[in-house]
């Protein structure tokens, strides 16, 4: 998980998220240790691949449409859909380690084979995913950075809309689920503004294939509601 920053002609990149949260247990040490190098994409940090040659995405998913999920939490998302759609590949993106620990678990406990990882930044993912290759993305309770002065962390900014719009296939689907009005309204404003459409609809009803996160009933714990908002490329 080194960051871009560390090797010569990479761009400067600040990453602020969390890599790390409270101690594993045992066995979620030894899906780390032994199921995610099998899972992760190789080809995407700067190390590996310093002249950024795109993956090969059909090999790697032999052929199936390709979706993406941006900051996969605890993996209960991408764990279900992964399960609802056997005939399509999924990428899960998630620099916090104790989150990929947890998707690893459902991984082996449902037998999913369609998952690959990037236990990273997605800015680097970014960077070598075939132009129009990703058919779906999915943004789920992303980090709110609820402070004025960190609203340009967050994901729904240039940064990160720009090279993901290249990544999707024209007509491809962006998906994001926020329980925080102010991030909905920065969403709104900032996700057309980078090229994509809205798909008006009420954004208070749940997709009908959405499998409810445990951020979201944390969310509907505390009494904020979630939105749910979707746009073509």
């Amino acid at each position: 998980m080194s960051s871009a920053n560390q090797f010569p002609g990479a761009p400067r990149r600040n990453f602020y998220g969390r890599t790390h949260g409270k101690q594993l247990r045992p066995a979620q040490r030894r899906y780390l240790d032994e199921d995610l190098p099998r899972l992760t994409v190789h080809g995407v940090e700067w190390e590996e691949n310093p002249d950024r040659a795109p993956l090969d995405l059909k090999t790697i998913f032999e052929g199936r449409p390709v979706w993406l999920e941006i900051g996969f939490g605890g993996g209960e998302h991408l764990a279900a859909m992964a399960r609802r759609y056997p005939d399509i590949g999924f990428i899960g993106c998630e620099p916090f380690v104790n989150g990929i620990a947890m998707l690893l678990g459902k991984l082996r406990e449902g037998g999913q084979q369609n998952v690959r990882l990037h236990p990273g930044d997605a800015r680097n993912l970014f960077d070598v995913l075939p132009e129009g290759s990703i058919e779906r993305a999915f943004l789920n309770y992303p980090d709110p950075w609820p402070k004025a002065r960190h609203h340009r962390r967050r994901f729904v900014t240039e940064e990160h809309l720009l090279p993901l719009r290249r990544a999707m296939a024209p007509g491809a689907m962006l998906r994001v689920a926020t329980d925080i009005e102010d991030y909905v309204r920065q969403t709104l404003e900032e996700v057309p503004q980078a090229g994509f459409t809205r798909v008006e609809h009420d954004i208070g009803t749940a997709w009908e294939d959405w499998p409810s996160t445990r951020y979201e009933q944390k969310a509907l714990r505390e009494g904020r509601r979630p939105h749910y908002m979707s746009f073509l490329r």
